[in-house]
């Protein structure tokens, strides 16, 4: 089993061009499955598994308290992997094939709203130190809808400010063309002539945001630079990156974006991923009409 969990994994890295985290994970949630396996039923061959033995392995997990969320990501990995032995010619027939994916309960993401996008941003005082820098953080997050990975690997030959634009790499190596609005150039523009040189040490890249040690600012320490600028402006929110690009779509769909654009400018590979926004903006116009219809 670990032998072909190891070719499988290759398999996503070389041919697919899956994420590192994607193989990770994956590896993770097949590894676990084999151990079981071993463990519970002295199996160690993928052309021994069977459908009752994988739904035993998931009410195993489910009992030990695994999220739905959770245990469907085991379900895709567990899936994808046994189809590839299959149409490898490994295995006669995909012990999973009939399995379903189980049903999870879709929550609505949170937003922030305009006004206190607003708040937020003009809180960040752009004469304390790494001011210009944190301040063009946060626009940018709003600004684009980029995802924390996408910032953090942001680089300097693929900004365009003549023309708005920020060329970025998504999910799956995917790469797309993001716009930028005109205060989050302008913010970046700052940065980049006020701050930046000053962070440039012999060892720095070409990203875009440095550390004060002049290396790429991590997906932690980006978290942890939003958290402390949002504890800082007096929002009650629970501010954290990810909620600006939910406010970002939620923004442009209330204004009238249309929902395909929203889609290509967030990188969703599906629009059903997309369409949940359209729920977080019906939720706010019912909010507004009870909170100010006289009948409501």
């Amino acid at each position: 089993m670990e032998q072909e969990i190891n070719s499988f994994i290759r398999f996503l890295a070389t041919e697919r061009g899956l994420s590192e985290n994607y193989q990770l994970s994956t590896r993770r949630s097949l590894a676990d499955f084999a151990s079981w396996c071993s463990k519970a039923h002295q199996i160690t061959a993928p052309d021994k598994t069977t459908l009752a033995l994988v739904s035993e392995y998931l009410g195993v997990q489910k009992k030990r308290g695994l999220a739905a969320s959770s245990i469907k990501l085991v379900v895709v990995a567990l899936k994808i992997f046994f189809r590839f032995l299959q149409a490898k010619g490994r295995l006669e027939r995909d012990p999973t094939e009939t399995l379903t994916l189980p049903r999870i309960e879709r929550y609505l993401p949170e937003t922030l709203n305009e006004l206190q996008v607003e708040q937020l941003i003009d809180s960040i005082r752009t004469t304390q130190p790494r001011g210009l820098r944190d301040r063009a953080i946060v626009e940018l997050l709003y600004a684009s809808g980029l995802r924390i990975s996408e910032l953090a690997n942001a680089r300097l030959e693929n900004f365009n400010p003549e023309e708005r634009i920020l060329r970025v790499t998504g999910k799956g190596n995917k790469m797309r063309i993001v716009p930028v609005g005109r205060r989050a150039c302008d913010a970046l523009a700052a940065y980049l002539s006020g701050e930046r040189p000053k962070l440039v040490k012999a060892r720095s890249g070409s990203e875009i945001f440095l550390s004060a040690r002049g290396t790429k600012l991590t997906t932690v320490r980006l978290w942890q630079i939003v958290k402390e600028r949002a504890r800082h402006s007096g929002l009650e929110a629970n501010v954290y990156p990810h909620l600006l690009r939910h406010s970002f779509a939620t923004h442009l769909l209330g204004n009238g974006a249309d929902l395909r654009i929203i889609q290509e400018m967030l990188g969703h590979s599906d629009i059903s991923t997309t369409q949940v926004y359209t729920h977080v903006d019906q939720q706010r116009l019912k909010a507004v009409h009870r909170k100010f219809h006289p009948r409501a």
